[in-house]
């Protein structure tokens, strides 16, 4: 092991908290994103080699269900989550099945190849639809929604605007590549269509948090037609007005995880080829922390700043 990303579940894990308990297989080692080198492969395993530079899907699939079977594998129902049902990776060595590793191009660096698993859940959230020329509604910019306004923005959107109750989130969604930002708690969404000049309302939004008011929100500025990809899980149920979501025609997907693999390859590609986004997705790191002060990292990831904190497992 190279590198490790801290998640959120990871700060559940630690808590300790009722959804840890009652998701958790303990005892075992947390942790699912990561880069590291391949020091052994097993028998009978193709196109990965000794030296290889790789980072893994945290989902393991049974291979069987009608969806692996038909090719959705992320659709799984047996799906096992790598550092929640399983061991992880923060440790020296990590085992994982060889067709969950995705092996690295030279343009990747450790720290980017660390932060794949919550960049494919970016990746994934903005290409579920369409993008160019399109207006797009981002709503929270913790990382992975900064993230999808990068990927929005290499992808050809028109406008992007972006909501939060954070001023620096919404500083580093411009960074990002925001057209506006909007801090819900003192401005409407509205003010910054009328900014921006737009009259119909958006056409693509991505949900990123959760929150109660967010989607309702979202659904009041969508243009007639609109599609939603809603990533933010909810903690409790919450209204939504579904005559304007039938009347108006909207569509909401669901999204989980990544799809296997091609959310991998569009990132691996995009980031290959291009450095604009290399070098915007590497501003959501916020700093990388020797392996051996992690409590000082996990206080640091807890303390919900605008970017992503990474182990440095060389330094022990």
């Amino acid at each position: 092991m190279l590198r490790t990303g801290i998640c959120g579940t990871d700060l559940h894990i630690l808590r300790w908290d009722d959804w840890a308990a009652s998701a958790i297989a303990a005892p075992l080692i947390p942790g699912h994103e990561f880069y590291g080198e391949v020091v052994e492969v097993g028998p009978g395993v193709h196109d990965i080699a000794v030296g290889d530079r790789v980072s893994g899907e945290g989902h393991i699939v049974c291979g069987t269900c009608r969806n692996c079977r038909a090719g959705r594998r992320q659709m799984c129902i047996r799906t096992i989550g790598l550092g929640l049902q399983r061991d992880g990776a923060f440790a020296e060595y990590l085992a994982l099945p060889a067709t969950n590793v995705w092996v690295h191009h030279s343009e990747v660096t450790p720290e980017l190849g660390a932060i794949f698993d919550p960049l494919g859940n970016a990746v994934h959230t903005a290409l579920t639809y369409p993008l160019v020329g399109e207006d797009v509604l981002v709503t929270a910019c913790g990382p992975i929604g900064l993230m999808a306004i990068a990927v929005a923005r290499h992808a050809g959107a028109r406008f992007i605007t972006a909501t939060d109750v954070s001023a620096p989130r919404l500083e580093m969604a411009r960074r990002m590549g925001a057209d506006e930002v909007v801090d819900v708690s003192v401005r409407d969404i509205r003010d910054a269509q009328q900014a921006l000049g737009m009259r119909e309302g958006f056409d693509i939004g991505f949900e990123m948090s959760g929150a109660p008011s967010a989607l309702p929100a979202m659904i009041d500025n969508m243009n007639h037609g609109g599609r939603i990809a809603m990533l933010g899980l909810p903690s409790a149920g919450f209204g939504v007005d579904w005559g304007k979501l039938v009347t108006h025609m909207l569509t909401i997907k669901g999204i989980y995880g990544r799809e296997m693999f091609e959310t991998w390859n569009a990132m691996g590609a995009m980031l290959q080829t291009s450095a604009t986004l290399r070098d915007a997705i590497g501003r959501v790191i916020a700093e990388v922390v020797p392996a051996r002060d992690g409590e000082r990292g996990f206080a640091a990831a807890e303390s919900a700043g605008t970017g992503k904190i990474i182990l440095d497992w060389t330094e022990l």
